[in-house]
Parts: C-alpha cells; structure tokens; sequence
C-alpha cells in the first residue's frame, strides 16, 4: 500500500477487519468525549516513543479509513490531521462523529487501540414558559393571588438534559425546589406571597457537564380586600381644600383617578390618590368621585365619592354678664365638610382680631363646637360685640353676640323686701275678709274645730253690782231734777240680769238656748219700760 500511494482496496480493508478483529475487540478501548462545534484528539494508546505507521479507522458495521502517517494516503475529511504523530485530530465536531475509532499502529510489531468517541450538544436555547400570568413593561411577569400558575423548560440538547428547578425568596439563598425533585413542568395552586421570588431552570447535560440555567421573577399580586376610602380635608400649612382617596393592604399600591361629578371631569391622577384644589374649583354641594383601579382587578375598578358643603352657625345673640364674674359663649358649627376652622373674634375698636387664650380667655374646641369663657368680667373692658367665624375652603360663616356688663344687685335686699310685700299684702287681704265678712270667720272656725267639745262659758253680772249701778244712776237723776223742777222725777228699774253665752268650741245648741234667754231678757225690760212710762208724773 506504501509502494503504490493509494488507499487500500475496499476487499482489502475488509479482509483486514475480519482478521483484526478478535484483536480489536481484545485490545484497549478509551473514552472520549467532545462537544459540537468543538475540537478533539483521539490518542492512538499510551506508549511514548518512537511511532510506527498509524492508520485510523472508523468501525462502524465495518472499518472505514479515515487518515495515515503515510504521506501519500489522503486523510477521508480534511477535518481530520495527525497529532503528535500518532493521535487523530477533529476539528468542528458534529453529532455524526460520535463512534467507534481504531487505531493501528505497525512498529515491532502491529497493535490496536479502540477509542469511543461520545459527541455533547448543549443544553442551549433554554425556554421558560410560565402561564396564567401578566407581564410589566419591563418584562416582569406577575401572577394574582389565589390564582394556579404553571411552569415548564425545554432545552435542545443531545443527550436529553436534566432539568432542576431553583426558588429564592427575596431577602434569602437559593434553594432547590422541593426535596431534590426535578421536573421539566409542574403546577402551583393557590397561589400565595410567599410564592413571590425568582424561579430558576437548570439544564444539565450529563454527558459534558455543561448546564445552563434562565431565571424568571415571579410576583404575586393581590388587589385591596376591601373598599376605597375618601375625604376632604384643609390642606396642612395652606388654605387650600384637599381630596384623599386610600385603598390599602394590596400589592401593589392602586392607581386613583379623581372626577368631578356630574360631568366626569378629570380632576386628577396618581398613584397617591392626593390631590389639592384651589378656590375657584369649589362651591357648595360639589361632588368629587375616587376610582380606585388595580393591576389586577377588578376591571372596572372600585370608587367613593365626597360632597363637600359651607359652615352654618347657631349661636346665642345676647349675653350678660356681672362685673367680676364670669361668662361663657357657645358656638355651634353644623353641616360643613370638611370639618370648618373655629375662631373668636372681638368686633369692638380693632374689629378682625383674633383672641387668643390667656388666663382672661378661655377658649375649649369639642369637634364643631366651640366655647369663649370671659373671667372677671369689666364693663370699659368686656361689653360690646363678639364674632365667632367658622370657615372652610368652600365658605366662610360669622355671627355677632352682644355682651352686656352689668353691676351686681343686692340679692338680700331684694328678697327681703319681696317677702315684706307678700306679708303685707295678706294682712290687708285677711283684714278686708274679717270686716266685710265675719260670719265667714266664724264658719272657718268651726270648719277647723271638733264637735264633740261643748264647752260653754255663762258670764252673769252680780246683785251687788247692779244694786250698785242702779244707786249711780238714781244719784244721776236726783241731781238732774233738781237742775230741771218743773221736770217730774223719772225712776227706771233695772231689775233684769245680763246674760251673755258664749259658744266654746262650736257647740251650737248651747249656743241657742243662750241666745234665746238673751232675747227673753231683753223683752221683758223693754215691757218694763213700757209700763213706767204709761204710769203718770
């Protein structure tokens, strides 16, 4: 084959195979392993030295000449050269390299040596599909709480590579997914935030060694569990009126859009849900509508609405106060949003100043309601005009109160002589009653007194007295006829006795038995009488 320059006949080689090969098969066999697209060197043994003639084969289903140290025989692929002047070089490998390869090396003697040449591809191109997903502008993808997620990678790769899934959470390290559990595609139900982090695909090729790995991030998103809220307020260091609109415990934070209503005009839009309004945007019983919109979901998204409303103010006109004493104004603010700023104001010399609280004013704020209390009160000082102002960014309310200041009254004086009058004005009553009306005293007398008390009091005038009584008179004549002769002596006899009964304790038939012995009396000294006169001088 030398002598001629070319390659050994096709019978030749077979001929050849069929005898080398108890040898082949008994000689040493190497492993080698080579990646596409890369080059190797397939050592023909282990013997250093000098080198006889090397010829490569191919054995498939039969030996295939591929290169000889013999210049003359043209290698089979210009891919192949000799190394070292015996080792087979490849260059650019592709999987149809992967075989067997036998070397025969003619020295001393003729030796064989097998190599098996195993030909890598990847794992590269490796493609993670993550569905039931949404995906951010910067290519983050998300997924809704509560939600099922699958996950599957793919790899081209010879031989098929093994795939391991990694998690890290934020703030931790990497871990396998599971007990060393692999899989190319699994599920994951109900998905929670402790499932938020990085996911990782790993593409290993056993045969090389190789591996190749892609991470996606993965958030869990849950909108607000419950309803926006919304309210007007002043605007902190400003006058100004400002809407708030909150919707918390989601994640993210909500995007809010505020309108006017009616008309739907855009207030504004932000993720603070903020927004502050000047004068000329407000009037009273203007509504403003918070929507609240969530990345993911509800679609239409969740809304609250404020109406905004001027101050009214109830209040007392007038107050008086004592010198030195102490007086308390009430102010009532009702029906402003938001809530209306209280101030007491005195309307005197410097109308539009502010008072302040000192320890001659006191000024106490219980929500809308508010109390100005004036101590030791001074007429030059205190009386005359108070406002009290409640204002907010949509109106602004004032009402006057007059304080008048007055000196103390004697309270003593007054009451003593009320109580003198009301004396005096019974006893005129009582007297009018007992002289117009005495029976009426009488039967209020016996009203309030007992019947069954009869007690009465018989006073009779003495024998001895009226003999006495009848001397003074006769002397009283005797003197008056001798003053008067021609006049004949008058002789009066005053035999009858004066009874007088008295009614004790409202005993009325006593009472009437010594009435009629009175009058009895008294008829028979008249007849007496009567008769003296008929009697001649």
């Amino acid at each position: 084959m030398a002598a001629g320059g070319r390659a050994p006949a096709p019978w030749v080689l077979l001929c050849l195979g069929a005898l080398l090969a108890p040898w082949v098969s008994a000689g040493l066999e190497a492993v080698v392993i080579g990646e596409v697209h890369e080059n190797v060197t397939l050592l023909c043994g282990s013997v250093l030295g000098p080198r006889g003639l090397v010829t490569w084969y191919r054995n498939d289903s039969e030996l295939v000449f591929l290169l000889s140290s013999n210049s003359s025989l043209q290698p089979a692929d210009p891919r192949y050269s000799l190394a070292n002047a015996g080792s087979l070089h490849i260059e650019t490998l592709s999987l149809q390299d992967e075989g067997n390869y036998t070397c025969q090396e003619v020295l001393n003697e003729t030796r064989w040596f097998r190599v098996w040449l195993q030909v890598a591809s990847g794992p590269c191109q490796v493609e993670v599909n993550i569905s039931s997903t949404g995906t951010l502008p910067n290519g983050t993808l998300y997924a809704a709480k509560g939600s099922q997620v699958d996950f599957s990678c793919s790899s081209s790769s010879w031989p098929p590579p093994i795939v391991e899934w990694w998690f890290q959470a934020p703030d931790s390290r990497t871990e396998p997914f599971g007990n060393n559990w692999t899989a190319s595609s699994f599920k994951l139900f109900l998905m929670s935030q402790n499932l938020q982090g990085n996911y990782t695909c790993l593409a290993k090729n056993m045969l090389s060694g190789r591996h190749r790995n892609v991470t996606t991030e993965l958030l869990v998103y849950s909108p607000p569990p419950s309803v926006p809220q919304c309210w007007a307020e002043m605007s902190p260091g400003t006058f100004m009126l400002q809407l708030t609109c909150r919707w918390d415990k989601g994640y993210p934070d909500p995007n809010f859009l505020w309108t006017e209503e009616p008309g739907g005009v855009v207030v504004g839009k932000s993720q603070l849900g903020v927004e502050r309004l000047n004068q000329s945007q407000l009037s009273d019983g203007k509504k403003f509508k918070c929507v609240g919109s969530h990345i993911v979901g509800p679609e239409s998204g969740t809304s609250c609405m404020v109406q905004i409303r001027s101050p009214s103010i109830l209040s007392e006109p007038m107050k008086t106060c004592f010198v030195g004493g102490n007086v308390t104004f009430t102010c009532q603010v009702s029906g402003a949003y938001p809530p209306a700023k209280i101030l007491w104001l005195r309307n005197l010399t410097q109308p539009e100043v502010v008072i302040q609280p000192s320890s001659h004013y006191v000024i106490t704020h219980n929500g809308q309601s508010s109390t100005l209390t004036i101590r030791n009160c001074s007429q030059g000082l205190d009386e005359g005009y108070y406002v009290c102002r409640a204002e907010n960014p949509v109106g602004l309310r004032e009402v006057d109160i007059w304080l008048s200041v007055k000196e103390p009254v004697n309270i003593g004086g007054i009451v003593g002589t009320i109580v003198s009058l009301l004396l005096l004005g019974l006893a005129i009553i009582s007297g009018l009653i007992l002289y117009y009306s005495p029976m009426f005293c009488w039967k209020v007398g016996r009203t309030f007194r007992r019947q069954d008390m009869g007690d009465v009091m018989v006073l009779v005038d003495s024998e001895e007295e009226e003999v006495e009584e009848e001397k003074d008179v006769a002397e009283e004549e005797e003197e008056e006829a001798n003053e008067r002769v021609e006049l004949p002596k008058e002789v009066q006899k005053h035999s009858h006795i004066h009874r007088v009964t008295a009614l004790v304790n409202g005993n009325i038939e006593q009472m009437g038995n010594g009435l009629q012995a009175l009058q009895d009396d008294s008829g028979e000294q008249q007849s007496d009488t009567v008769q003296d006169d008929d009697r001649p001088v």
